[in-house]
Order: C-alpha cells, then sequence, then structure tokens
C-alpha cells in the first residue's frame, strides 16, 4: 500500500468514525421539562402565510410558552393570528431597517418586548417543521444547568430535483458532524436561552448591525466562554426548495465568512482535502483508492440512515433520505460541491436574504437595499 493511499483510507475511515459517533450518541432518554415562564421568539416576513401547519406543531408541543410574532408591520397574517388566539400570541411591529438585517431587527424589537415573568427564550424559525418535544428538549439542558445557550440543527427535506438533493447530502454532512458539548455554534431555527444570559450577553447591543441571529449569538456566547450544548436528536426538518438551493447553500457560508474568516477558513480547509482527495482518489489512486472512497460512503449513508429514521417522523424521514442517494452513488461529487459552495462563498460580500440585499464589512451591515 503506498502511503497516498495509506491517508485516503485514514480520512475516509475517520469521516465514517464521525458519523457512527454521532448515531452513537444519540440520546435515547430525552428528557425535557416545562418550566413557566417559557416564550418563544418567532420572527416572520410580510408575505407569511400563517403557516398553519407550523402553528399546529407549536400548539402540540409538550412543554407549554407564550409566542412573541414579530413582523415589520404590514404582516396580514400575523395580525389576524394575534386577533384570534388571544394571550398565547403577542405582536410585535418592528418597522424597516436601515442598518441591520431585517430578522435580527424585528428579534430586537421582540427582545425589547419581554414581559418581566418570562425567564426563558426560545427562538424559532418559521419554515421548520418541529417535533412535539423541541421546546422541553431545548429546555432541558437549561433547567437542570448544564448549559447556558442551547440548540438544535436543520435537517433538509429536499425537493425532488437534483440540486435540492445534493444541497441536501452537503448539509447532511454538517448535520451529522460530532458535535462537542461546549464547543459548536447555534443555530438560530431551534435555540434556547435562560433571561439571564441574554442580559449577560447584552442581547440587543451584541445583536444591533448584524445579519446572523445565530451567529451573532454564538460568537459573543463564544467571547463569554459561556457553554453552548446541541441537543443531537433535535435535528429539525426544514424543508429545501428546488428552486434557489443552491443559493440557500452559499449564503449560510457567507454569513460564516462574513462574521468568522477562521472559521470559515477551517471549514473550507476540512471540505478541501475530502475534495482534494476526491481528485487524486480518481486520477491517481486507481480502482482500490475509488473503491475505499466508496465503501466509506455507503458506511456514512447507512448509519445516516439509522440517525434520519431516529429523529424524524416517518414522512419527513422518507424525504429526507433523498440527500443519502448522492452519497452513494456520487460521494465525490458531493465532496466538490461543498468545497465549491465555500468558494463561491467567497465570491462577494453582498448576501440575498428575505427581499433584501445586505452588503457586509467586519461582520456587520454595511449597506442594504430592498429587491424588486
Amino acid at each position: 500500500m503506498s502511503w497516498a493511499l495509506g491517508l485516503w483510507v485514514i480520512l475516509q475511515g475517520l469521516s465514517v468514525i464521525g458519523v457512527l459517533n454521532y448515531w452513537r450518541h444519540l440520546p435515547t432518554d430525552r428528557q425535557e421539562e416545562a418550566p413557566e415562564g417559557v416564550v418563544m421568539l418567532l420572527s416572520v416576513r410580510d408575505d407569511w402565510d400563517g403557516s398553519p401547519g407550523l402553528i399546529a406543531r407549536l400548539k402540540a408541543q409538550t412543554a407549554r410558552f407564550r409566542l412573541v410574532v414579530a413582523t415589520s408591520g404590514a404582516c396580514a397574517a400575523a395580525e389576524a393570528m394575534a386577533a384570534r388566539e388571544g394571550d398565547w400570541v403577542q405582536l410585535v411591529r418592528a418597522g424597516i431597517a436601515g442598518d441591520e438585517g431585517q430578522k435580527v431587527h424585528k428579534l430586537r424589537a421582540a427582545l425589547r418586548s419581554l414581559r418581566e415573568a418570562d425567564r426563558y427564550l426560545v427562538f424559532v424559525d418559521a419554515d421548520i417543521m418541529p417535533p412535539p418535544r423541541l421546546v422541553g428538549r431545548l429546555l432541558f439542558p437549561l433547567v437542570r444547568g448544564k448549559a447556558d445557550i442551547v440548540t438544535g440543527y436543520r435537517l433538509l427535506l429536499p425537493e425532488a430535483g437534483v440540486a435540492a438533493a445534493l444541497v441536501g447530502a452537503v448539509e447532511m454532512q454538517l448535520a451529522t458532524l460530532p458535535r462537542a458539548a461546549s464547543a459548536t455554534m447555534p443555530w438560530g431555527g431551534a435555540m434556547a436561552l435562560t433571561r439571564e444570559t441574554a442580559e449577560r450577553l447584552e442581547l440587543d447591543a451584541a445583536l444591533a448591525g448584524r445579519l446572523s441571529d445565530d451567529m451573532a449569538i454564538g460568537l459573543a456566547g463564544w467571547r463569554a466562554k459561556l457553554r453552548l450544548r446541541p441537543v443531537r436528536d433535535l435535528l429539525v426538518a426544514s424543508p429545501l426548495a428546488r428552486q434557489g438551493a443552491l443559493a440557500f447553500a452559499v449564503r449560510q457560508y457567507r454569513h460564516v465568512l462574513t462574521n468568522s474568516p477562521g472559521m470559515w477558513g477551517i471549514a473550507c480547509a476540512v471540505a478541501g482535502v475530502q475534495a482534494l482527495g476526491w481528485v487524486w482518489a480518481a486520477g491517481w489512486g486507481g480502482w482500490s483508492a475509488v473503491a475505499v472512497g466508496y465503501a466509506a460512503a455507503l458506511g456514512r449513508a447507512l448509519a445516516r440512515r439509522r440517525i434520519v429514521a431516529g429523529v424524524l417522523e416517518a414522512g419527513q424521514a422518507r424525504t429526507a433520505r433523498r440527500s443519502l442517494r448522492w452519497d452513494v452513488l456520487a460521494p465525490f461529487a458531493v465532496c466538490w460541491a461543498h468545497w465549491g459552495i465555500q468558494l463561491a462563498a467567497a465570491c462577494s460580500s453582498r448576501i440575498r436574504w428575505g427581499g433584501y440585499d445586505y452588503w457586509m464589512r467586519n461582520g456587520k451591515v454595511a449597506r442594504m437595499e430592498r429587491v424588486g
């Protein structure tokens, strides 16, 4: 065996071990807490349709909470829901941002509207399909004093189509990475922290001028040396449409790059090693190297299939498995796409998101314009 093939075997073996590690550490005893004083913050666009599916899932949560819906002030569906739901829903009209992300602007307004009794803050996105355990599982480490910030992560449900499934495969690489209990970044689609932590971070000021709420909160938490804890069984179903799938993936990495170039560089180096390894395997490694790569891909896909089955509902799992086909049939394409997405993120500082174009400088919004 040549030294290059030996390194390739080690690299592929480590990738399989990483996914197996995630599967092995999936909680079987999924303990929840349901304390008093829980408030959920939901930012919605003005063209939000009310997401009846999401609202039904939120009402089915095992832990009770009060819902704060933050809008720019012109969302008819949110106004109707607030009138219909009474005390359960509080509506916050934030207006239009001038020097920060519109979502961040709305969340800051929601934070300023908190009541004295609000002790636990849960952040969710409007496009997720949360399981009934979501809130209770996020709260468990907080109530037990095991974490300061708790997070889940998205698991994409790609619409039928080549690009969406490929982006789903790239995202599944990230979703099933091993996670240390004190070294992770939160995801704003399913995140929780205590009111005390929010005040310690001076969260309103930490978010000011920012575009990405989760990057801003995560970096502030790292600087304050807080305990950021992932809940491994909260890989939350998030639909991904065919149209705009690649743009979505590039945007996520551009968020990372514009907030933390060092983090982007590390991620790019890791993905680049895999991508260039496949170039070597296909061009010079021979059939043995290709066989090693495909064997490892099959091992990862089987482990991810078990993870998906363990965290999603049956129908969601069937959709998520579309992404696994790429890892089995063309694992090299997933690695090349992942690296390509990261490199594409570095080609501009402009981020198009939620109907606005944002130009970023040093992690903050330098300029913004409405699209169309």
